[in-house]
């Protein structure tokens, strides 16, 4: 059997859509599946469309949070109630086309663990969106050692990648990279980014960023590097602007500007440093991903 997780979060004018057009193409072609939607503590009526799609389709099930924890839990949790042989990641807008997912299970039927849905292009992204996000899978992939500038979390696990993720401790997980790292025989399947069929992007640009942020922290520890190279770089001026502020005798503007500056570099590197111990100390709390309230 097939697991369909589908994440939602305020999408209410998608559920009907996406339920519709995903078991539609699955009974076409012969494939036993379940539709699992992990609502993300929604404040509109998405629970709601969930509890009524589940009646009229025996192939559609729920979750539901007792709070929004976030798109990764939201996936997590998904995996984690999964009762298929293997599982597709898909977001509920559709913007992932539901048809690739009969190419990614006939994929697996030959034996492949992961299949990777990456992006023949951006979609409608504007330039800055797609600086943005070319830059941040740049970080990505040095730190996983796996190409991620095509990277979504649009892929099919076969059980045994979906074990593996699910019984990893950290909390603080980011799927997109983690199911990418973990190996297992993998390919991958191309497809056009579509248009949202209903509703708007939930990823406002502060999301983004934050998302970002804690993602690259979960990966990497390139922030810490580069306050080191600037440590470094910034004790070169101070000696050469020292030097010149004592030949000129009197150019002090510049020593006073550049002792600024570095003070500017030293608080942004003992912020980088917490928001890493702060890290830490969300991992050691123990506190779960997610919490599920209901289930259907």
């Amino acid at each position: 059997m097939l697991s369909v997780i589908i994440p939602a979060f305020n999408e209410e004018k998608t559920i009907p859509a996406a339920a519709d057009t995903i078991s539609s193409i699955l009974k076409e072609a012969g494939i036993d599946a379940e539709l699992l939607f992990v609502d993300d503590g929604s404040r509109d009526s998405t629970w709601a469309t969930i509890l009524a799609r589940a009646e009229k389709n025996p192939m559609v099930h729920g979750i539901h949070f007792s709070r929004n924890f976030g798109k990764e839990a939201a996936v997590f949790a998904g995996l984690s109630e999964a009762k298929g042989d293997c599982a597709v990641v898909i977001d509920c807008d559709l913007q992932h086309p539901p048809g690739k997912i009969v190419e990614m299970y006939r994929l697996w039927e030959q034996g492949y663990e992961i299949v990777e849905g990456v992006k023949a292009d951006r979609g409608t992204e504007t330039f800055m969106r797609r600086f943005a996000a070319k830059s941040f899978y740049a970080m990505i992939s040095a730190a996983v050692g796996i190409d991620m500038s095509r990277a979504s979390d649009f892929k099919l696990l076969d059980r045994k990648a979906v074990n593996v993720l699910i019984n990893m401790p950290e909390k603080n997980a980011f799927f997109r990279a983690l199911s990418s790292w973990i190996g297992f025989k993998t390919t991958a399947v191309e497809y056009e980014v579509q248009d949202r069929i209903a509703g708007e992007s939930k990823w406002s640009t502060k999301a983004l960023i934050r998302y970002a942020i804690s993602n690259i922290a979960e990966f990497s520890a390139a922030p810490l590097l580069a306050i080191v190279f600037f440590g470094c770089l910034f004790i070169l001026l101070a000696l050469i602007t020292g030097i010149i502020a004592i030949r000129t005798e009197g150019d002090w503007l510049s020593l006073k500007m550049l002792v600024c500056l570095s003070s500017g570099i030293l608080m942004i590197g003992l912020g980088a440093a917490g928001y890493y111990i702060a890290r830490i100390y969300d991992e050691i709390k123990g506190r779960p991903r997610f919490i599920i309230s209901e289930r259907i």
